[in-house]
């Protein structure tokens, strides 16, 4: 049997080859190239567009840092929406807090979601099976520009922003604008904000944008083993500050709201994921430009 290897590129100069174990799905949705394949690393992996999304090895690092630094800033988030996260796992950590009362996730393509239900159980457990969910396929912009309806957090879990790829026009500061005004008095966005380290531009340009818009932004990163980098995240708020939560209020916040199974995010990394090297607080300082619908920014590959 011939050796079965997946490329991920990073850049137009740098990829990382896995070693396939085996193919589980391959195909292509009306929106973009779907595979799964188990990895002898990674374990099982999502892959959209030739980018890996979640891996069982790790997603947990990705999705805990992702949801509740922003969550746990909110005194009491109860309804929630998720743009994208087509695997669930975001969704899933959300539904940890046992103040949220409803969580509305809208995902672009349906047939990730039942992929995920098929394949990577692991990741999305049962929550497409539960009632606090209302799951919407379709565009999340659209949703966003028709919707009247108002939320206390908002998290934004879709793909990077590729050329030629479903999400580039939510990294922009039209579309930052729209979710400010869907969001409640004390609300708060997050974004996944792309490698701090194989597209800083990008990282530095939505962070930028974002305080285009909101009172607070925050910037945070984590080490994510299977992306091969630092991983950037993005919070804009109206009131609430991430960076002031102290310890003693984050350990009495976890009991209060009943979050268990917790794998990775604990009161003392909430305070290390906003810890940043000098090179990129000066590259945050520095950033001008702003991503615009007719001025997008792409990463490198």
């Amino acid at each position: 049997m011939p050796w079965r290897w997946f490329v991920e590129h990073q850049t137009p100069y740098t990829s990382i080859i896995y070693k396939v174990k085996r193919i589980i799905y391959s195909g292509r949705t009306k929106y973009q190239q779907v595979d799964i394949i188990e990895t002898y690393d990674l374990g099982l992996c999502l892959v959209l567009d030739g980018k890996v999304q979640s891996s069982t090895k790790d997603e947990w690092i990705y999705h805990e840092s992702l949801v509740h630094p922003t969550l746990f800033t909110h005194p009491k988030p109860k309804n929630v929406l998720v743009i994208g996260g087509g695997e669930g796992a975001t969704v899933r950590e959300v539904l940890k807090h046992g103040c949220v009362e409803k969580v509305t996730m809208v995902d672009i393509d349906s047939e990730v979601v039942e992929l995920s239900k098929m394949y990577l159980r692991e990741m999305c457990d049962e929550v497409f099976e539960e009632p606090r969910l209302e799951l919407i396929f379709g565009d999340g912009r659209r949703f966003i520009e028709e919707s009247d309806r108002i939320f206390d957090v908002i998290v934004i879990d879709v793909t990077d922003p590729l050329s030629g790829g479903p999400s580039y026009l939510l990294y922009t500061k039209e579309f930052y604008e729209k979710l400010y005004k869907r969001l409640s008095g004390y609300g708060l966005v997050v974004t996944q904000a792309t490698s701090t380290f194989y597209s800083l531009d990008c990282f530095s340009a939505i962070h930028n944008t974002l305080s285009k818009v909101f009172n607070i932004v925050r910037a945070a990163h984590v080490w994510v083993p299977s992306y091969a980098s630092t991983w950037g995240f993005v919070i804009g708020s109206k009131k609430g500050d991430p960076t002031e939560l102290d310890e003693e209020y984050l350990e009495k916040e976890i009991r209060d709201r009943n979050v268990e199974n917790l794998r990775f995010y604990t009161p003392k990394t909430h305070k290390s994921l906003f810890i940043l090297p000098p090179h990129i607080e000066r590259r945050l300082k520095e950033e001008k430009k702003i991503i615009r619908d007719d001025q997008p920014i792409f990463m490198p590959a």
